[in-house]
């Protein structure tokens, strides 16, 4: 484990701004703001670009996602939203639901991996169930309680996004394997800030919407597919993931060869050099500073804010049963302002989801920041 100092010089954030949001959306790194305007440049003059840059960002982002999140690099793939991810899934998935078997998601899940499943139900005859909210706040436990037989598609993320309640897929994947289950992850409020390994979960779908915790650009996604499911059919039928199609002079000899691995599952326009130069700078940096030491440096700015919460009358989750990079909080019963409209007036950003405060710091927060919370806290409660 490795404290990291404060990454603020990566970061273009004002001194007198002081960001606790990322769970909402991240702010973007220097570096992938300078490849994201060199990309603006080179849509400015088309006849720069070559046939191999249609492919070479996508192949890249591919490899820096197994280095990082494990799983083979040709399970990847390039897509827009975690929406797009979670649908994706649910039309593999769907010929192989029947009327009497069940979807399980949990109580107030996003929509993105609802909505879909929503759909499926109605045209298979899949019954949806869902999962209350724990009392004890252990979601892993709640959940493998409903893990029956008749479960056959557990939809879940690896925490839940209004106040980062943690999830411990590990066992869940193995009930699902013992279920002939498919599970489907959405990934996108933890994947970059806690340590996740594909090969350990083993999800059959995982998604991530990358704005937030991969602090990449809005619009780009990650989708990763297990062996068993990389012959479904796509979502869409892109020429980009057909056999042969870097001969462009060739491209009116149609094939119905897809591409190895998950790629076929890639969005139609992800060679896009608005997007995905700032992704590939964004995962590096990830890298390089390395998921686990960032996870352990979030804990440690977040440990400090719950004391000073807990002091003031907030109710929090115990920390073994919160995720180390976000957490929620209820407000002091004898609160009734505004807390978030009255921090942003102070240049302190936090948000609520649900009925929790939401506190998601990254590593540009400063020991200034924490303090200036602090401070406003107490003048607020």
């Amino acid at each position: 484990m490795s404290l990291l100092p404060s990454q603020r010089h990566l970061f273009d954030i004002p001194a007198e701004i002081a960001y606790f949001n990322c769970a909402y959306n991240s702010p973007l790194l220097n570096e992938s703001k300078a490849r994201l305007q060199h990309g603006i440049d080179l849509k400015s003059h088309p006849w720069d670009r070559t046939v191999k840059s249609f492919f070479d960002d996508a192949e890249t982002i591919r490899q820096l996602s197994s280095d990082l999140f494990c799983g083979d690099s040709n399970g990847f793939s390039v897509v827009p939203a975690a929406s797009y991810g979670i649908s994706t899934a649910a039309r593999a998935i769907e010929p192989c639901l029947q009327r009497g078997d069940e979807i399980l998601v949990i109580a107030e899940e996003f929509p993105s991996n609802v909505l879909p499943w929503r759909r499926i139900s109605q045209e298979t005859g899949a019954k949806i169930i869902t999962v209350p909210y724990p009392k004890d706040g252990n979601w892993t436990d709640s959940i493998l309680n409903f893990m029956t037989g008749s479960v056959k598609v557990a939809a879940l993320s690896t925490c839940h996004w209004t106040n980062g309640a943690y999830i411990d897929l590990a066992p869940i994947g193995k009930a699902c394997r013992n279920n002939n289950a498919y599970l489907v992850v959405d990934a996108t409020q933890t994947l970059g800030a806690m340590p996740f390994s594909i090969e350990s979960i083993q999800p059959d779908f995982l998604v991530a919407a990358g704005y937030k915790w991969l602090l990449c650009p809005y619009g780009f996604s990650l989708l990763y597919v297990s062996e068993r499911c990389r012959n479904s059919r796509p979502l869409e039928e892109t020429w980009l993931a057909r056999e042969n199609a870097e001969n462009f002079a060739a491209l009116v000899n149609y094939s119905d060869t897809y591409m190895p691995g998950a790629r076929r599952f890639d969005v139609g326009e992800k060679c896009t050099p608005t997007i995905l130069p700032g992704a590939v700078a964004a995962l590096e940096q990830i890298k390089e500073w390395g998921v686990e030491n960032i996870s352990d440096s979030l804990d440690k700015i977040n440990e400090a804010i719950a004391l000073e919460l807990s002091q003031l009358g907030f109710s929090l989750p115990r920390a073994s049963v919160r995720c180390s990079h976000m957490f929620g909080a209820l407000l002091p019963e004898h609160y009734k302002g505004n807390l978030v409209k009255e921090l942003s007036s102070r240049g302190i950003y936090i948000s609520q989801r649900g009925n929790a405060l939401r506190f998601a710091p990254h590593l540009h927060i400063t020991r200034h920041d924490i303090d200036s919370l602090i401070e406003s806290l107490y003048d607020s409660v």
